[in-house]
């Protein structure tokens, strides 16, 4: 049984480097997007574009009603990366992101992220290393809501 297909409590804490090979797949539990999500989120971005604030407007436009922040869903899927545990005491950054929307996310939606190891850098610092991930963050109903791709730099394990 890989890490990925093993129970929370039993999947390896604060993977190093050395752990992540190219394939290697790896799923969160889900959270719930609410309400309170995106107040608190245009709160602290000063985004309070209607659409993510104001239902009578927002369903008005192609959206047909209020969608979270496309940040704040960016945010949830970091957020439950790290829960995870994998990078736990282990990540130095997370030098990068290349993300796409492709649908929106709504109060209610159940957030989930499936990470793959898509490259591991070829020739590794003699502390560190680069693993990028493709990563997928989707609602309950298998819909995709971002595509994107990580670039983190990861601790080598110490000698």
């Amino acid at each position: 049984m890989s890490p990925a297909q093993l129970p929370d409590e039993r999947l390896p804490k604060g993977l190093y480097f050395e752990d992540f090979t190219l394939g290697l797949t790896f799923k969160t539990y889900g959270r719930t997007l609410t309400d309170a999500d995106l107040v608190q989120f245009a709160g602290i971005s000063g985004d309070f574009n209607p659409v993510h604030m104001d239902q009578e407007t927002a369903q008005s436009t192609p959206f047909r009603g209020r969608v979270a922040h496309g940040m704040l869903v960016q945010s949830i899927a970091t957020g439950l990366a790290v829960q995870m545990g994998i990078f736990h005491g282990t990540l130095v950054a997370i030098a990068g992101m290349d993300i796409a929307w492709k649908s929106p996310a709504r109060v209610g939606d159940t957030l989930r992220v499936t990470m793959e190891v898509v490259e591991v850098d070829p020739s590794p610092k003699a502390k560190r290393g680069k693993i990028q991930f493709g990563v997928l963050v989707q609602k309950e109903d298998d819909t995709v809501l971002a595509e994107s791709t990580w670039s983190t730099v990861v601790s080598r394990r110490p000698n």
